[in-house]
């Protein structure tokens, strides 16, 4: 189930490119298929054929017509104006979630026939081994760079081994569907030539302009930089000399350039005398493009030292010391999971992140940004950011006023700069600078934006419809409101330390994956302890978990960050998992006495997706803030706690 979820978010956000940033929506469709499959339990015995097939008819239909986002709507996420292409959202993102509901309810129905065969806490534990399972071999899958046809032959070869029919229909019914999927992803593998980067779909094009060698790179079908020679760049666009010469003229000594990307930045910086240039690219799979196409050949030259990882994490454990620091159109096009609103270069902007370029800046050092941005708020927003980091008003250059393309330079003090006209300042409609608490840089104003509640509201109330359908009479679930709350509280619980690591750690693929994996071993830790020791009545568990929220909001991430890396990661862990273990005893515990297994395993998992919709209340009241509709939640959960389940007296070990 894990692996086809995380499958399922990454390569259906490659290829509609709204999912780039709707990852919550296969997230949530998968929660609903997996609650609906435990609830369906009990109600037919035939094998679930339906799961595979609808995975094939998904395949193809997205192959088929595939989409790019037209990004101009206000509000959202992301920005930047293209035009789409496809079918209109409006019909592609409901087939989607339905699919992915579909899909996932086959081996989660599968999975909740055998609870009743088990006792309760042996089944969970099974069942999150094959979690740590799944995300294990995706993750070793996104290291290696396979492509989609590896991650649909995994799926094939899992459904052929759960599902083999002793019919000729039956196994009709489930080698039709493998060979589709199998056959579509290798075709889709053989014809775009794309690199599988842990983030993206890359595709590349090479062409000479009027005798110049260009490489242009696009990410899940967007268009997003260009390989070009240092000096035709420079010629062409005016936004990448106005660095060097805000900063006086000076020739920097050292460079930082965060998103260099396939090289152009780190090429300009050596042909402005750069004596050493540290490139830092999330992508690993941009950088190798970069080494291999790039006509300067930037990356090979002995003044270029290259770090993949986040540029946020980078500035927070380095020691250097540089004359310039870059922000390269970092514009990631994507977020970081499945399970936040956060996008990878989220924490890049924020006010505590150009405190943190400003500490790296040597005496009459100058840090700067260029990119397009689309509205004049948010060049005005990021320079008073800039501002307030720094103390005094940075150079602001508007060289285009189509997709608003600026420059912000803004020197260590006000003498290491030399601006042209004058700033005039925010306006009093600016928003304030973002925070790392509340990191939304694109959205305007502190709201849930119409798009997101108009898109939520419909998803609960299909899945009401959903489950009413499926798992008849909502009364079967009614014992177990108390497990509904506890799945809602826990995805906001996940949510939170994800987007934590994230600030800690970095945005990268590795940081999202193990902190995913050491949430499922917390979890598991927590049903192992429950089985085998004596553990306290719920009530006391109660309070050590709301003792573990007030921790864990107590804790502020500007003194984490002031850590060492290994403190820094030990109360890290420490402060994210202690209620995160807690949550996992006080569930292990219920569910361990629950009279139906997969009824109250099934209104966890749809507490989890409606967990999922409440996510995105921190773009109003920022993640922090999340601990206390947490907390709240969880405080609910505990007032419909059954009367016998309060019992001062502790299980027995199981």
């Amino acid at each position: 189930m894990l692996f086809l979820e995380l499958a399922l978010i990454r390569w259906t956000g490659s290829n509609i490119v709204h999912l780039s940033y709707f990852t919550n929506f296969v997230l949530l469709g998968s929660f609903l298929g997996i609650g609906l499959g435990f609830l369906r339990v009990g109600r037919t015995t035939r094998p679930p054929y339906y799961s595979p097939i609808t995975l094939a008819v998904l395949v193809v239909v997205v192959l088929l017509f595939p989409v790019t986002v037209d990004r101009r709507t206000e509000g959202v996420l992301y920005w930047t104006s293209l035009t789409t292409t496809g079918p209109p959202p409006w019909l592609i993102l409901p087939v989607v979630f339905a699919a992915a509901a579909i899909v996932l309810m086959g081996p989660a129905e599968l999975v909740g026939r055998c609870f009743p065969a088990l006792e309760r806490l042996e089944a969970y534990r099974y069942d999150l081994v094959g979690s740590l399972t799944g995300i294990g071999l995706f993750t070793a899958l996104s290291f290696l760079g396979a492509p989609p046809v590896v991650w649909g032959t995994v799926a094939a070869l899992a459904y052929t081994v759960l599902l083999w029919p002793r019919t000729t229909p039956g196994r009709l019914a489930l080698a039709v569907p493998a060979l589709v999927v199998v056959g579509a992803l290798a075709a889709e593998t053989l014809t775009a030539g794309a690199l599988w980067s842990p983030y993206y779909k890359v595709t590349h094009d090479h062409f000479d302009w009027h005798g110049v060698p260009i490489t242009d790179i696009q990410v899940n079908g967007i268009p997003h930089q260009q390989a070009v020679p240092a000096g035709r760049r420079l010629e062409w666009e005016r936004q990448y000399a106005l660095p060097y010469e805000r900063a006086g003229g000076r020739r920097p000594d050292d460079v930082l350039v965060v998103g260099a990307g396939s090289g152009t930045d780190v090429a300009i910086a050596l042909l402005k005398g750069a004596g050493h240039v540290d490139a830092v690219e999330i992508d690993p799979s941009l950088r190798e493009l970069g080494g291999i196409y790039h006509p300067d050949r930037p990356y090979d030259d002995p003044r270029v030292t290259t770090v993949v990882t986040d540029g946020r994490a980078f500035l927070e454990r380095t020691t250097g010391k540089y004359d310039l620091i870059l922000f390269a159109l970092p514009d990631s096009l994507t977020l970081v999971s499945g399970a936040s609103s956060l996008r990878l270069e989220s924490y890049l902007f924020t006010r505590q992140a150009m405190e943190a370029a400003r500490e790296h800046l040597k005496p009459g050092g100058v840090f700067s940004m260029y990119n397009y941005y689309r509205e004049r708020w948010l060049v005005d927003r990021l320079a008073a950011t800039a501002q307030a980091a720094f103390g005094h008003r940075p150079c602001v250059d508007v060289v285009s006023q189509a997709g608003q393309q600026a420059v912000i330079t803004v020197g260590l003090t006000a003498e290491a700069q030399s601006c042209g006209e004058a700033w005039a300042g925010a306006s009093a409609a600016t928003p304030p600078p973002a925070e790392d608490d509340r990191p939304f840089l694109y959205l305007r104003d502190r709201t849930v934006p119409w798009v997101y509640l108009v898109t939520l509201g419909l998803i609960l109330a299909v899945s009401l419809l959903a489950v009413r359908a499926v798992a008849g009479p909502y009364r079967r679930m009614r014992p177990y409101a108390d497990l509904f709350l506890l799945g809602v509280a826990f995805l906001l619980l996940e949510t939170r330390s994800v987007t934590g690591f994230a600030l800690l750690f970095g945005t990268t693929w590795v940081v999202n994956a193990v902190v995913f994996a050491g949430v499922l071993l917390a979890v598991l830790a927590a049903v192992e302890v429950t089985r085998r020791f004596r553990t306290p009545p719920l009530p006391v568990m109660y309070g050590v978990l709301l003792g573990g929220l007030a921790l864990a909001w107590l804790v502020p991430a500007s003194w984490l960050l002031g850590l060492p890396p290994a403190p820094r990661a030990l109360v890290a862990v420490t402060v994210a998992f202690l209620p995160i273990f807690a949550a996992n005893v006080v569930f292990a515990r219920r569910f361990a006495d629950s009279a139906d297994g997969t009824t109250a395993f099934g209104a966890n998992l749809l507490g989890a997706m409606v967990g999922g919709c409440l996510e995105y209340l921190a773009l109003v009241v920022g993640y922090q803030a999340l601990l206390v509709v947490a907390g709240a939640l969880y405080l609910g959960a505990f007032a419909l706690l059954p009367g016998d389940a309060r019992s001062p007296g502790a299980v027995r070990a199981r």
